[in-house]
């Protein structure tokens, strides 16, 4: 083969190279520029029935008063957790403050709190059954625990009720911050007896951080639990004083 035809292959094998490499990087460039987004289905969230929903897919619900009960319907309180809860309680010419400690695990409740004699009255309350004792004494009442709920034992407004209302009762619902919590706030209509309520509900635990009830305008109650501890209990704060372990 003489040198000028090899020449001519030469080129020819580099002119080919460079124009693969071109078409290999537009191939490329063009892949890139037309990556298509997810578009949004109108109002189909992410579902924990659905496995194959993006889990960094967030859907946020617009909350009014008439749409607050969807909002809160999709929170749920922990399964387990310990707090503290402060109540104050406002009368004519004086009020009143008082803490109680409170442990849940699973259907269970512990409530821990001083009375104002100084004794320490303990409840656990859960699968239909309410148990009461005081300081560390052995003997241990118990019931049925019938209309008595956990949060009748904590003293608070079960929130979820809000469930429940004619949404005309509803009179505000927004986003707010309490305590530096991100909570959904309601508000209630005044009842014929002048009484309206207020909540907070904390949009991460699901937990009531913060209540008042108004009488006419001015509290006569107000709850609030800021902090929340979500470490698994230990079953010895469900083991009533004679060893027997409820949860």
């Amino acid at each position: 083969m003489d040198k000028r035809n090899l020449n001519w292959i030469t080129w020819g094998f580099i002119v080919l190279t460079v124009l693969a490499a071109i078409l290999m990087l537009s191939g490329t460039l063009h892949r890139t520029s037309h990556i298509t987004l997810p578009a949004s289905d109108g109002g189909q969230g992410q579902s924990a029935e659905d496995p194959d929903t993006d889990s960094d897919l967030l859907t946020v619900v617009e909350v009014l008063p008439e749409t607050v009960q969807s909002a809160i319907a999709t929170l749920s309180r922990p399964e387990s957790y310990r707090r503290t809860v402060t109540i104050e309680q406002f009368w004519s010419g004086g009020s009143g403050t008082y803490e109680i400690l409170v442990t849940v695990s699973g259907p269970w409740t512990r409530t821990d709190r001083t009375m104002p004699d100084g004794r320490v009255r303990h409840t656990i309350t859960g699968e239909g059954t309410a148990y009461v004792w005081y300081n560390s004494e052995e003997s241990v009442y118990s019931a049925p625990a019938g209309e008595i709920t956990a949060d009748n034992e904590q003293s608070i407004p079960t929130y979820e009720d809000i469930l429940e209302l004619p949404v005309e009762e509803i009179t505000a619902a927004d986003y707010r911050v309490a305590s530096g919590l991100n909570c959904i706030y309601v508000e209630t209509a005044e009842t014929a007896e002048g009484y309206a309520l207020r909540y907070w509900v904390s949009v991460d635990t699901g937990l009531l951080v913060a209540a008042e009830k108004l009488l006419d305008g001015s509290p006569v109650y107000r709850m609030g639990a800021p902090t929340v501890d979500q470490t698994t209990p230990d079953a010895a704060e469900f083991t009533l004083p004679d060893g027997t372990v409820l949860a």
